[in-house]
Order: structure tokens, then C-alpha cells, then sequence
């Protein structure tokens, strides 16, 4: 396969419905990569999924770049996206500048953030300065405090209008896709039909260009309550569940290890 490129990435649209995912470690970051995978996003969901968090405001910068170098280690022929923690955008352009640097010296593609509008300037800037920018709309996961949980957006004319300002101003300020999280699907449709960039959608209905979907809802790595667009492809919590108690099983019996030869 040939390696995803921006350019490429980019180029998909209207002619490929790109499947994406998250990847925070080597290990099924090569195993997504080689499944064919066209886009990997190193997420600050890492938090709740890896980290042990409620959201995922606490993420840091070096946890980031630690699970970027880790995820860009073994990658091939995915895009691989670094998801900028909250903090280190909006902490002044300039340090938002280097922390964007160091995501890509990591071994990242893009960088990914999140709002509208409010961050054009910036995507201008970090694009005039080679880094590539997907932004993100619609239901923020940095901004759950000010929304008082993950609830979705865009659901009034006037939350639909602005979602659909917010897309238009990322594009023109140079991000070259734009997720959609938790908006209805036909806001979603609405966006994707506006745009000359991909939209990529997570909880946005079919519409989109692409999606995401969490690694660890994907493949059923975490039990408990799941978003309602979420499809688990595999239960690998109960496989793994039922892998860790024969072990302990067999080593309480006896029967592992076997007896050398």
C-alpha cells in the first residue's frame, strides 16, 4: 500500500468513505496500520480510554507525544494524526506553535484541534508554517465543562447555523478535513455538502466523508456504557477477561508451566 498522505487524504473525497480510528500505542497502532487503516489519531480520548480519566481535559503534552512517537514507530502506510491536549493550544500562539512542532518531530502528519472561528488565526499560521490542521466542530470534548456533560450540538437553527460557520471558517483558514462530533445527521449532511474538504464524522450520521471510531469501542476493549453510534466489531475485553483467569487458573493447578522436557 501506499503511504496516506495529506494530500491524499484530502483528495478521498467523494470518491472513498474513509474508516478511521484511534491509536495510542505501537502495538495495535501496527495492527490497525496493517489491517489497512487509512488515518490513525494518537487522541486526547487516550485519557478515558488509557489514562484512567473521566474526560479528557487532564491529558498533557508529553503524554501525547509519548503515545505520537510510539503510534509513528511502527505506522507504514496510515496518516498518522496528532490530537493537540487541552491546554496546549490555547495557551498563546507561539507556545501552541512549538507544541505543534513537537508533535510532528514526534513523528505526526497533522495535528488535530478543536473550535471554530475562534482558532482560525492559528490554523493559518501553523499552516503557513508546514503543519497540517484538522479542526474539529460541533460537540467539543475539551469545551464538556462549559456544555455540563457530552451532549450534542447543533441542534437549534442557530447552534446548526454556527456549526456550519465554524466548518466553513476552518476550511478557509486552511485545515484540510474537519471532524464532526455529535451534531444530527442532517447538519452533518448539510456541512459535508458545503465543504470542499472531508468532514470526518464520529456520532454525525453516514453522510461524512470519513469517520472515527475509538479504537477501544471498535474492538470492544472497554465494558460499560457505549455511545449509541458506536458499533463494537469484536468483544476482546471478555476474550482477554477469560485469557487472564485461565492463566491464573493453570498456574494454581499445577498445569502451567508444563513440566520441561
Amino acid at each position: 500500500m501506499k503511504k496516506w498522505t495529506v494530500a491524499a487524504f484530502r483528495a478521498a473525497k467523494g470518491r472513498q468513505k474513509l474508516g478511521c480510528c484511534t491509536a495510542y500505542d505501537a502495538c495495535f497502532a501496527k495492527l490497525a496500520d496493517e489491517a489497512g487503516v487509512p488515518c490513525l489519531l494518537v487522541g486526547d480520548s487516550m485519557g478515558m480510554t488509557m489514562l484512567g480519566y473521566a474526560t479528557t481535559i487532564p491529558v498533557k503534552m508529553e503524554e501525547t507525544l509519548s503515545a505520537t512517537a510510539a503510534v509513528a514507530r511502527v505506522v507504514k502506510d496510515a496518516l498518522v494524526v496528532a490530537d493537540m491536549p487541552f491546554g496546549s493550544y490555547q495557551c498563546g500562539d507561539d507556545a501552541a506553535m512549538a507544541n505543534a512542532v513537537n508533535c510532528l518531530k514526534a513523528g505526526a502528519d497533522a495535528v488535530k484541534l478543536e473550535g471554530g472561528a475562534s482558532v482560525c488565526g492559528l490554523i493559518r499560521r501553523m499552516t503557513s508554517a508546514g503543519i497540517p490542521v484538522l479542526a474539529h466542530v460541533g460537540m467539543m470534548p475539551q469545551s464538556v465543562n462549559s456544555y455540563g456533560g457530552f451532549k450534542m450540538q447543533g441542534k437549534t437553527h442557530e447552534a446548526a447555523a454556527q456549526v456550519l460557520a465554524d466548518a466553513k471558517a476552518v476550511e478557509e483558514a486552511g485545515a484540510f478535513a474537519v471532524t464532526l462530533e455529535c451534531v444530527p445527521g442532517e447538519l452533518a449532511a448539510e456541512v459535508t455538502a458545503a465543504l470542499r474538504i472531508p468532514t470526518v464524522g464520529i456520532g454525525a450520521g453516514p453522510v461524512c466523508d470519513a469517520q472515527w471510531l475509538v479504537m477501544h469501542d471498535l474492538l470492544g476493549l472497554n465494558e460499560g456504557h457505549v455511545p449509541s453510534f458506536v458499533k463494537r466489531y469484536a468483544n476482546l475485553a471478555a476474550e482477554a477477561k477469560r485469557a487472564f483467569s485461565e492463566y491464573v487458573s493453570e498456574v494454581a493447578a499445577g498445569t502451567f508451566p508444563c513440566s520441561a522436557k
